[in-house]
C-alpha cells in the first residue's frame, strides 16, 4: 500500500463480479485517481486437485454445498500477506451484524478484506479462525457474498478523503447525522403542476437551511421514527 491509499481485498470465486462493477461513478474515479486498490483473490487459485474444488457436501446431511476451509483460509492468508496493516477479515453473510453507515466510515479509513460465501455457506471453522467481524447488508439472502461487497465497497469508497467532488455531499447525507437527507430539487421550477417549493428560491441561506433541517426532521419521523431513538431534538 502507497501513503494515503485505502485499500479492500475481496475473496471471491467470481471475481469478474466485483471488477467488473467497480469502474463507474465515483467509486470508479477513486480507482482512476490511485486513492483506491481493490484487489480480488479467487480461492480456486489456491486448491491442489485438478477441478479447483472450492466446496464439498455438509456434514449430516441436508441440502447444497459448504466452501471448503483451505482453500478461503489460503486466499485470506494471501491477502493478509499482501497488504502492510491489520485491516479485518469480513464474512458477508445474513447472520452477521447490520452494516451501516457508522461502519462505513470507519471502513472508508480502514479498508478490509472482504469475503464472499456462496452455496449453503462456509465451514464454520474458517469463520472461527480467519474471520475478524461478520457483516449482513439487510434481513434476506444473496446468492452469494458478491453483491454485498459490492454494496460495503460503495458505501465506503465514496466516503474516502478526495473520491467524492465536493467532501459536503457525504455530510449531508441520509444517517450521517443520525436522520433521513431533506428533499432536493432542480430544474425546471415547475413540472406538472408541481413547484419547488418557494424558500428554495429565495436566496435566504438561513431559511433554507432551516427549511432542510425541519424537511429532515420531518421525514425521519414519518419514514424511519427509529433513527431518532436517543437522539435529542
Amino acid at each position: 500500500m502507497t501513503d494515503g491509499e485505502l485499500r479492500f481485498d475481496v475473496v471471491t470465486i467470481f471475481p469478474e463480479m466485483v471488477t467488473g462493477a467497480l469502474g463507474y461513478g465515483v467509486v470508479g474515479r477513486g480507482l482512476e485517481t490511485a486513492r483506491v486498490r481493490v484487489k480480488t483473490w479467487n480461492p480456486r487459485d489456491f486448491t491442489a486437485d485438478p477441478h479447483r474444488t472450492v466446496d464439498d457436501r455438509p456434514y449430516g446431511g441436508g441440502p447444497g454445498m459448504v466452501m471448503k476451509f483451505a482453500p478461503l483460509a489460503a486466499a485470506v492468508r494471501a491477502a493478509r500477506n499482501d497488504r502492510d496493516d491489520a485491516a479485518p477479515v469480513v464474512y458477508l453473510t445474513p447472520q452477521g451484524g447490520r452494516f451501516d453507515d457508522r461502519r462505513a466510515r470507519a471502513m472508508s479509513g480502514t479498508g478490509a478484506i472482504l469475503v464472499c460465501g456462496r452455496y449453503e455457506g462456509v465451514d464454520e471453522r474458517f469463520v472461527e479462525a480467519c474471520v475478524d467481524e461478520e457483516l449482513s447488508i439487510g434481513d434476506y439472502v444473496l446468492s452469494g457474498g458478491e453483491p454485498a461487497a459490492l454494496v460495503v465497497l460503495d458505501a465506503a469508497i465514496r466516503l474516502a478523503p478526495g473520491v467524492l467532488g465536493d467532501a459536503g455531499s457525504a455530510a449531508a447525507d441520509s444517517f450521517a447525522e443520525g436522520q433521513l437527507d431533506c428533499p432536493h430539487y432542480t430544474r425546471p421550477e415547475e413540472i406538472e403542476g408541481r413547484r419547488v417549493p418557494d424558500v428554495l428560491l429565495s436566496g435566504d441561506h438561513a431559511a433554507i437551511r432551516r427549511w432542510r433541517r425541519e424537511e429532515a426532521e420531518r421525514r425521519t419521523r414519518a419514514r424511519r421514527s427509529d433513527l431518532l431513538a436517543g437522539h435529542s431534538c
